[in-house]
């Protein structure tokens, strides 16, 4: 006669399986309500690789064209730590130098901010409690996220090898690199998993997963930097750091160059070792709290805290730091690049008439400039978002009410979130613009007016960046349940046609949904005011209605 017993998630269920009962259910559950959040990500993905498909098609395809580049590249050290290893002169080999790393990057973070979203939070918003007051086994919900994570991780595979495939690129290569980028993400989704037992709170199991992406990240960067090139010189063997690397392992799998298909054992060992020690941590904590224990505050609060911009501060002061120190590793990264650019850029003469599109200046580094400071400068929008999108999470997860119960009224609650969020891009910009002016004077010994274009070159983005954050603020105020959906596919869109629509040849019309389209493309032609003015009254515009919007409903709890 089979018993039954009582798991520690408060739920009964059969023994022999009763750690994995309900997942299936779950599992369904997490993808409705993900029905919308995940496909915009697969989307967006396979819009990147196909974006980059037909760039680097148009930009080298001819042998001599691609040889020129690998020549380039395969050298600089600086090349190499931050676009990866090339193995080859094909086309396909290319691509993966180019696009792969930052393929791998937003997958890692889709996958784990999927797994963190049906597990952490859920118990942090009281929901996972409720569920697991039923027959769910312990290991139920991370179990459901885990799958959910690897379905959308098979999809942007199966995406990536289409598109490949579509490009006619050779199919062992295509097939390889799908598998490789899905392997990335449920590494991360492994990753996640563990996170989500450490942390204390949702925000902290992202923010450690964040920090594992990174560290993967650097371990690459570092591995590539001190490689050898080979023989021939359009080759690199990288050093032993890069197989640390999660990130390391997809690139060293040399889709489209000798194919090295038992790299994605290595994924499978890491998927199995994560999920195994994410497993056996859950039964050693209570549902609703971390391992790790939150440190006790002080008896008092400060004086900052007293009122709704010190603890505004105080919520999104952890994000600035890490968002700051990621910007301006890569402004100072770009910098120092900045050497090599006219070297880099004249590999391919459609390369340097698509530069050439960002402005009209007849100097390379002018429109280096353009091109690198927009990128970061959507990386400030990308926090802008997520620092509105705080908003919604205070409200959802009932730390709002409490507050707004008080002598606070919601305008000054909202205004203290949106005070912080303005500033810390504008700092970010700044920040950004100054390491990219400083590594650029260190690296080629020319500083007074090239230095100003750096920094002028970021902080004249601060507008679009704003805007971006007003449409979410919007969002906020007018479809809550949307504003996730409504904030990223915005970056998203941003990403797509601000930065990659030249690419793609875009009609102008299109380009123009952009907020980023309007930009002055400082310094490769004059400061125009005009048009930084109307992003300006766009982003108080839509801040206002978010405003008024929000005074005048219910919160969501």
């Amino acid at each position: 006669m089979r018993t039954r017993v009582r798991d520690r998630a408060g739920g009964s269920a059969t023994s022999g399986a009763s750690a994995l009962t309900g997942t299936t259910r779950l599992l369904a559950l997490a993808a409705r309500r993900d029905r919308i959040l995940l496909p915009v990500w697969v989307v967006a993905l396979a819009l990147v690789v196909l974006a980059s498909v037909a760039a680097i098609a148009g930009l080298y395809g001819t042998e001599v064209e691609r040889v020129q580049y690998a020549v380039a590249v395969a050298p600089s050290v600086i090349a190499r730590a931050f676009e990866g290893p090339i193995f080859g002169t094909s086309l396909g080999a290319i691509l993966m130098t180019e696009t792969f790393g930052m393929l791998a990057v937003l997958v890692g973070i889709m996958s784990a901010q999927a797994v963190v979203r049906h597990t952490r939070l859920e118990e942090e918003r009281g929901r996972a409690e409720l569920v697991g007051a039923t027959v769910v086994g312990r290991h139920a919900p991370l179990s459901a996220a885990l799958l959910l994570a690897a379905v959308a991780n098979v999809a942007v595979g199966a995406a990536t090898s289409l598109v490949m495939l579509a490009y006619g690129l050779p199919a062992a290569g295509a097939l390889l690199a799908g598998g490789l980028l899905a392997g990335v993400g449920a590494s991360f989704a492994g990753v996640a998993a563990i996170t989500a037992q450490l942390a204390a709170s949702a925000r902290g199991a992202n923010g450690l997963a964040g920090a594992a992406i990174g560290l993967a990240y650097l371990l690459r960067s570092v591995g590539d930097a001190l490689g050898e090139v080979a023989a021939g010189g359009t080759a690199v063997t990288s050093a032993w750091p890069s197989w640390l690397s999660p990130i390391g392992w997809g690139q060293q799998g040399r889709a489209f160059a000798d194919e090295r298909f038992w790299v994605l054992v290595l994924f499978a060992a890491a998927c199995a070792l994560t999920v195994g020690i994410a497993f056996a941590l859950t039964r050693h904590r209570d549902v609703g709290s971390g391992l790790r224990p939150d440190r006790a505050g002080t008896a008092r609060a400060s004086r900052a805290l007293r009122s709704p911009l010190g603890l505004a501060w105080r919520l999104h002061r952890g994000s600035v730091l890490a968002w700051s120190s990621g910007l301006v590793v890569a402004g100072a990264v770009f910098g120092a690049i900045g050497e090599e650019v006219d070297a880099f850029l004249e590999t391919s003469e459609e390369l340097v008439a698509l530069f050439a599109q960002l402005g009209d200046s007849a100097e390379l580094v002018d429109l280096f400039i353009v091109f690198l400071m927009g990128l970061l400068a959507v990386a400030v929008g990308a926090f802008a978002v997520q620092g509105v999108l705080r908003l919604q999470g205070e409200e959802a997860s009932g730390r709002a009410e409490p507050l707004l119960a008080t002598a606070v009224a919601r305008r000054h609650w909202m205004a203290s979130h949106l005070t912080v969020v303005a500033v810390a891009s504008l700092a970010m910009l700044l920040a950004a613009g100054l390491a990219g002016g400083a590594a650029y004077g260190l690296a080629t010994g020319q500083w007074g007016g090239r230095f100003a274009d750096w920094v002028t070159a970021a902080v004249v983005t601060l507008p679009a960046v704003l805007a971006l954050g007003a449409l979410t603020v919007t969002a906020v105020g007018l479809l809550p349940r949307w504003s996730v959906a409504i904030g990223w596919g915005a970056v998203a869109v941003s990403l797509v046609l601000g930065q990659l629509g030249a690419l793609l040849d875009l009609p102008q019309w299109v380009l123009n949904v952009s907020p980023f389209t309007h930009v002055p493309a400082v310094p490769s032609e004059e400061l125009r005011w005009l048009p930084l003015l109307i992003l300006l009254a766009v982003a108080v515009g839509l801040s206002a209605a978010g405003l008024v919007a929000f005074r005048r409903r219910d919160l969501r709890t």
